[in-house]
């Protein structure tokens, strides 16, 4: 059996005049997840730690620096049949500019801010929509926790 490689997920959020607003990016045509409106997502390289992964991920997709830059204490999991693999991904966020826009390379054609409140539109797999309203949780009640807080270098 092949080894899949280890996965992330990273979650960019701006704090608009409503609150947090996260980023959704529409997969382009040739990419896996063509058409869906997702996070930001990769696999990590050999020698990287995943928060690591996570934060080229978000500079390669969107040119983008968070701060702060931070691990989601909960993970997404899914299942995969075709690979007959169980998924458990570790989950980042981290803040942007309110001014700061993406420019995104071959993977996405457009992407959008929107609200938790509206995120089913258009991030249709169940675990995206939780963690994107665990991380409004944790963000409207002011809880990041010290623990919690990456410094990239």
């Amino acid at each position: 059996m092949t080894k899949l490689p280890e996965l992330i997920d990273a979650y960019l959020y701006r704090m608009g005049s409503n609150g947090p607003e996260y980023l959704a990016l529409l997969r382009a045509s040739h990419k896996i997840y063509a058409g869906q409106w997702r996070m930001i997502g990769g696999k990590v390289d050999p020698g990287e730690t995943f928060w690591q992964a996570a934060y080229r991920e978000i500079q390669e997709e969107t040119q983008l620096a968070p701060s702060p830059f931070w691990t989601v204490p909960t993970v997404n999991q899914f299942y995969n049949p075709k690979h007959d693999v169980f998924h458990k991904i570790p989950v980042f966020a981290g803040e942007v500019d309110v001014d700061a826009d993406p420019i995104l390379d071959d993977e996405h054609t457009d992407y959008q801010w929107v609200s938790a409140g509206d995120i089913e539109t258009f991030f249709l797999w169940p675990e995206q929509q939780r963690i994107v309203h665990a991380i409004d949780g944790i963000l409207r009640n002011g809880t990041i926790l010290p623990q919690w807080l990456i410094e990239p270098s």
